[in-house]
């Protein structure tokens, strides 16, 4: 499509549907976390927050084709992570709880700005469109492109609308996917049809009390998985996993809260002392939800990484 066959369209306008940020409609900017929240974050957190990873935009069109224009807050600059992963957006297709992977957004990596064709059907018929967001670079502005006479819809409603709400690492945020729909929690929300809020922070998921604070605020959660042991360690989980979970259960008292061990590295193999670390550290998580489990907390489970 040429400029003049292209229309415009900003994501978080009806009928397309915004997904992923807690709190945009207050703050108006793709960011993970609130900004100016009561409690400050640590600097390389609110970095990291403006991260767009799990962010999704939703909607049916008959559109053959499907484009994004975007301004990212810095270009491609990690030499251990694709562009399309860091830095783009791609395209699934199809009925809720079934759709598929059909392009991904390509860039000259040295540019903070593209403009990509991400869906390019050979005839117009009336699609259910998911688009996901960057993983590891802000995003300062996207539009979605469609020709002018494209009937625009709303998505079809979760099967679930209470949102699943990851707070972990640089596993949790994607490092170091191909593309954005490969993060596990965009796998997830694909599979079960229900919004997932990405709260993955390389590097700097230690438990940090004022995060548990702001994901305390989101309403409505369907569920918590807390998975951050791998920044953590076992002194800082010994120092925040129980105070966390409290945090959680002032706002939200029965809601499930999932608390996961982190999986086995590969290099574990060759050094046999990472994994009585690892298992040290997993038997903590176990012991504490056992603890709190057996003095009534009926919604708070553990899973072996």
């Amino acid at each position: 499509m040429t400029e003049e066959t292209i229309r415009w369209y900003l994501p978080y306008e009806a009928p397309m549907q915004l997904a992923g940020f807690a709190w945009f409609a207050r703050d108006r900017v793709y960011n993970r976390l609130p900004r100016n929240f009561k409690m400050p974050f640590r600097e390389p957190v609110e970095y990291l927050a403006a991260n767009t990873a799990g962010g999704q935009i939703r909607f049916q069109t008959d559109a053959p084709q499907v484009s994004v224009r975007v301004k990212l807050k810095e270009a491609h600059n990690m030499d251990h992570m694709p562009a399309t992963g860091q830095c783009g957006f791609d395209c699934y297709v199809g009925e809720p709880g079934a759709q598929q992977f059909v392009g991904t957004s390509r860039m000259d990596r040295s540019l903070d700005h593209y403009e990509s064709i991400v869906m390019n059907a050979p005839e117009r018929a009336m699609r259910n469109i998911t688009l996901n967001f960057p993983l590891y670079q802000g995003v300062e502005e996207v539009y979605v492109g469609l020709a002018p006479d494209a009937q625009i819809l709303p998505p079809p409603p979760y099967a679930d609308d209470r949102p699943v709400i990851v707070y972990g690492t640089s596993i949790t945020q994607g490092g170091c996917a191909s593309r954005p729909g490969m993060l596990h929690t965009n796998i997830l929300s694909r599979w079960s049809n229900r919004p997932y809020i990405n709260l993955g922070f390389s590097g700097n998921s230690k438990g940090d009390p004022e995060v548990a604070e702001a994901i305390a605020d989101i309403p409505n959660p369907g569920g918590y998985v807390l998975d951050y042991e791998a920044n953590a360690g076992q002194e800082g989980l010994e120092n925040t996993l129980e105070p966390f979970i409290a945090t959680l259960r002032t706002s939200h008292p029965k809601t499930p809260i999932l608390v996961v061990s982190r999986p086995r590295f590969a290099g574990e193999w060759i050094n046999p002392e990472a994994s009585k670390t690892r298992e040290k550290a997993r038997d903590f998580q176990r012991d504490t939800v056992a603890r709190l489990t057996a003095a009534g907390d009926a919604n708070l489970f553990f899973h072996d990484g």
